[in-house]
């Protein structure tokens, strides 16, 4: 099971550059720019935390690290080789821009060292890649805005969307209102962080003030059954992450993931692998993890896949093409697997 699992074609949606780059890399990049880290004695040592902000700050001294335009090139070659091995063969993938300009790196080094590395990636391993930019819902409104603006102001025909993520709590989507509709106004996807440590609220915010197209993470619709009714209805997609959110939101054992009864209520999920290396993860081992402790068979990981390719944004011919496709390829790996 573990090996069909691997082996299954995947789409990506819920995977943060940043929160991807290996232990090993961020040394070295520290090394190069002169950037003090925090002690360790494994460089798996850096990627200790027992909550959300622990994390948030290893987070930031990770993304910091990346400062010139082949730090950007490598960090995203890496990710995306790593994808390719796990078959991977698609991802939308988060990444922080105004992380990097905390550090002062211009938006141009950043955002074309990442397309050049999506673009050898693609060449050595066949894996396509498009950007979200993040916006970081702890900082200000107004720096959320700029951030969008930069982005409207220099398009990338591969940076295809906005998204929402930091610590939810006390940081509503409503508070970046303004940076959501400029964004509808330059023709930009959105998706957004909701629920995840806030209420399911949030997730009807997303929708109907900000017009995101699917949720990240949402696992507190469950507080709310109209939410949850209206999402089961409308086929919202929701991109789900096991191993990081049990890591340092829940604690209660897989087995109690809320992923499990938002599956059994109907509610369209698909699943993902978050920040890798920082919750000691890949892409495949998070649909293991919900093999193994949620009870979940082969026909469930095909529809988690569909939903997933649904969710992309994609064109509706190359949707249909790759259901069909995908489909058929796992249903004889399953065919091997009964075997």
């Amino acid at each position: 099971m573990h090996e069909f699992l691997r082996r299954i074609p995947k789409v990506s949606l819920h995977c943060h550059l940043e929160g991807s780059i290996q232990p090993e890399t961020v040394i070295d990049l520290s090394v190069k720019h002169g950037i003090e880290l925090p002690d360790y004695d494994d460089p798996g040592d850096l990627y200790s935390y027992s909550d959300i902000y622990e994390f948030l700050k290893m987070y930031d001294v990770a993304a910091h690290s990346v400062r010139d335009h082949d730090d950007f090139r490598r960090v995203t070659y890496e990710t995306l080789k790593e994808a390719a091995d796990h078959s991977v063969r698609y991802r939308e993938m988060f990444w922080s821009p105004m992380a990097h300009m905390e550090s002062d790196v211009a938006y141009g080094t950043a955002v074309d060292g990442i397309i050049e590395g999506m673009q050898d990636a693609e060449a050595d391993f066949g894996i396509q890649c498009r950007l979200i930019a993040d916006i970081n819902r702890m900082d200000t409104a107004e720096h959320g805005y700029e951030m969008v603006s930069i982005i409207a102001e220099n398009p990338r025909p591969e940076l295809i969307g906005i998204g929402l993520d930091y610590a939810e709590a006390g940081n509503p989507p409503e508070k970046f209102e303004a940076a959501f509709q400029l964004a509808g106004q330059n023709g930009l996807h959105r998706t957004a962080h909701c629920a995840e440590d806030g209420p399911a609220a949030n997730i009807t915010t997303a929708l109907d003030l900000l017009k995101c197209e699917r949720i990240d993470h949402g696992y507190h619709i469950l507080g709310d059954d109209a939410v949850v009714q209206r999402c089961v209805e409308d086929e919202v997609v929701f991109t789900c992450t096991p191993k990081s959110t049990e890591w340092v939101y829940f604690g209660n054992g897989m087995a109690n993931h809320p992923i499990k009864e938002m599956v059994s209520r109907g509610l369209k999920v698909m699943i993902d692998c978050d920040d890798p290396p920082m919750f000691k993860t890949d892409p495949t081992n998070d649909y293991i993890e919900a093999a193994d402790h949620m009870g979940f068979d082969s026909a469930d990981f095909k529809r988690f896949v569909l939903n997933g390719i649904d969710g992309c944004w994609i064109d509706d011919s190359t949707r249909q093409q790759w259901r069909q496709s995908f489909g058929a390829e796992i249903d004889e790996l399953a065919t091997q697997l009964t075997d």
